[in-house]
């Protein structure tokens, strides 16, 4: 499928999700497979746009194009000017987020909670359209079923987004108001891809290669972005391209791999975050590394301890290499994408 002028590998997308889709991470997403990679949510506040925050959300220095940036906001001016501002900084493609279920969010009436407000809601998608259109960026959009169970407009709002010019649509199969609770449901997803003319694509509860291609053969849907599966498992990628290609399973990947693809991971995250930070905000990834593999949890527990980023990379090397002497795979598990800890990850939906 193409987004405007850019032509995509595979229909398996990295989701934006904030504190976990940065540069490194959708950099390793990429490599292992993605198709497609969208960035953690930058804030259309011009006055927050020179925090160190903002600054390394907006830095895709040697990252593989296209690159897709998500801008977040209320106010139609200044959604405007955070595309041309991420434009500037490399974006090749702004994605708005109408999705995000996380109350300091909604609370300001951005992500999702645009939903409740159609009217808002479309003002932006033309305000951002009309930055990005002379320079030929295209606009894509991001959004849940709706607000609650009883006001699902995702089918009404899909309809006006593509009339005001959004070239794709990703639809999460939850609610605001279900968050990550329950299941999702792909019935809404299919009626929003068969009211619209551009590529939609089904995010939600997507966690193997076989959920994928019945989320694609239910809802007709172009794509499917994956996001909490994806987290501590990147390689999901190239095992759905695999499945996709063969109807075969790939053989888990070597522990000896996985040891690899994490150390590089770990310097490309120091590289961003420094330090003092990086050593911090790199323990979740080596937590989701870990943490179905025998010992993990105990291993965890020692390695948030750490505070030097060399330790924390000696750790890493000396559990992997034990793991290494008891077996040579990764063990071959479907990770739970509603498991309370992850659904406790501060994301954008």
């Amino acid at each position: 499928m193409n987004i405007g002028p850019y032509s995509l590998s595979n229909p398996f997308f990295v989701a934006p999700m904030a504190g976990v889709t940065d540069r490194p991470f959708r950099q390793l997403c990429k490599q292992l497979g993605a198709g497609y990679a969208v960035s953690e949510m930058v804030t259309s506040r011009p006055d927050l746009w020179d925090t160190l925050k903002t600054s390394r959300r907006a830095n895709h220095e040697g990252e593989p194009g296209p690159i897709a940036v998500q801008i977040a906001g209320t106010d139609a001016l200044m959604m405007g000017e955070a595309a041309a501002y991420n434009i500037d900084r490399g974006a090749q493609i702004i994605d708005i987020n109408m999705g995000c279920p996380a109350k300091k969010v909604c609370n300001k009436w951005a992500g999702s909670a645009l939903m409740q407000d159609e009217t808002l809601a479309i003002g932006i998608v033309e305000a951002v359209v009309a930055v990005c259109a002379p320079r030929g960026v295209p606009v894509t959009l991001k959004m849940r079923t709706g607000w609650s169970q009883e006001n699902k407009n995702a089918v009404a709002l899909a309809r006006a987004a593509e009339s005001a010019g959004v070239q794709m649509i990703t639809v999460h199969g939850r609610t605001r108001e279900q968050g990550y609770k329950g299941l999702a449901e792909y019935d809404t997803i299919a009626a929003v891809k068969a009211a619209v003319g551009v590529p939609v694509v089904a995010n939600g509860d997507i966690d193997s290669p076989e959920k994928a291609l019945q989320v694609l053969f239910e809802t007709k849907a172009d794509a499917v972005m994956i996001g909490r599966a994806a987290q501590g498992r990147p390689w999901i990628f190239r095992e759905m391209v695999h499945f996709m290609a063969t109807g075969q399973h790939l053989a888990p990947p070597l522990v000896a791999e996985v040891k690899h693809l994490l150390l590089d991971h770990l310097q490309d995250h120091y590289a961003l975050y420094g330090e003092y930070s990086g050593v911090r905000s790199a323990r979740k990834h080596i937590g989701w590394y870990v943490k179905a593999l025998s010992g993990g949890e105990a291993f965890r527990a020692r390695m948030n301890l750490i505070e030097d980023c060399g330790l924390q990379v000696k750790a890493v090397a000396d559990f992997f290499d034990e793991l290494n002497a008891r077996t040579d795979r990764m063990p071959s598990v479907v990770r739970n994408v509603l498991d309370s800890e992850s659904i406790k990850m501060e994301t954008s939906a």
